[in-house]
């Protein structure tokens, strides 16, 4: 491997750890994600149950508000004719008081208490007590006109009682109506509030999930590329494999053309030191039969030659 393929390799390989690095902090990131939104999503509907409870319990003071508008109603419409007919009596007492003198009916009163005490403390004649008596008459009847508006005020008086009383029982139904209708005001407020907290939540927990989603996105491209710097690293090193057997291939002809020039040279110098041999061995015999004396060495060449000569023969 050169020492580029060297370089190259290694920058994969740094490469490849520093996606994983980013692999590992998105992974984290997502259980977060995950996390956050399952949490949002539980409190949703824990939230959504509450909602539905509280709109129960508002509904139920809704439907009594409107049974005691009903009953308060009713009771308001009994004072309707009551307060027609003191209208009523106020227009008699109205026409009576036209026909009623200028004097005040205490004023009357005490005029007839007077004379009717004179009538029966004093003497007088026939004559005196027959005037008084008609005046006694007299004031009786100025005075029945007054009597008649006591006895309408007196009544006016009872109905007005009545529409009190009424008043009364109206304003009981109203106030616990009005209790009602505020509790159910603030059901109704609490329960937009966690209708809005609601959607909040929503929109946070689908936000996460888009991260979610994003950052799983990421992760399969992180992963694309991981396989594509791996299938180029294992490429650099199938390139480096086939160098390495190649120049193995070439250092084993290089290993096997030397031998067999060593073998060729072998053979040549054994072809040259036989050729040697042969001439020293000939150059002995030739000595022996001159009688000259030869060394051991040409003797044994000699011999070595002569075997040669006899196998020689013999075949």
């Amino acid at each position: 491997m050169t020492e580029n393929q060297k370089s190259q390799e290694g920058n994969i390989n740094l490469q490849i750890e520093r996606i994983k690095k980013q692999i590992v902090e998105a992974n984290n990131q997502i259980k977060k994600f995950v996390e956050k939104r399952d949490q949002l999503h539980e409190q949703a509907r824990k939230s959504r149950e509450e909602i539905n409870q509280i709109k129960a319990e508002r509904d139920v003071l809704n439907e009594k508000v409107k049974l005691l508008k009903e009953q308060r109603n009713l009771i308001r419409s009994q004072a309707t004719p009551i307060m027609e007919e003191v209208k009523g009596i106020d227009e008699k007492i109205a026409a009576l008081r036209k026909n009623v003198p200028r004097v005040s009916q205490r004023e009357l009163q005490e005029e007839l208490d007077a004379i009717e005490w004179k009538i029966s403390t004093t003497s007088m004649d026939l004559q005196e007590e027959k005037r008084l008596v008609g005046e006694v008459k007299e004031l009786e009847l100025q005075l029945k006109g007054y009597k008649k508006i006591d006895k309408k005020n007196q009544k006016i008086k009872e109905l007005i009682t009545q529409r009190k009383t009424i008043d009364a029982k109206a304003d009981v139904f109203h106030q616990e109506l009005t209790e009602a209708a505020k509790k159910s005001q603030e059901l109704h407020a609490r329960m937009i509030e966690k209708v809005n907290a609601v959607k909040k939540d929503r929109v946070e927990a689908d936000s996460l999930h888009q991260a979610f989603v994003k950052a799983k996105e990421q992760n399969a491209l992180w992963y694309e590329q991981i396989k594509a710097l791996m299938d180029e690293s294992r490429g650099i090193r199938v390139v480096n494999r086939q160098f390495d057997l190649a120049k193995r291939k070439e250092e084993d002809a290089k290993r096997q053309a030397e031998q067999a020039k060593w073998r060729e040279e072998q053979a040549q110098k054994a072809v040259k030191e036989k050729e040697i041999k042969e001439k020293i061995g000939a150059e002995a015999k030739q000595k022996l039969n001159r009688g000259e004396k030869v060394n051991w060495e040409e003797f044994q060449l000699m011999l070595g030659n002569g075997e040669d000569d006899d196998s020689e023969t013999q075949a």
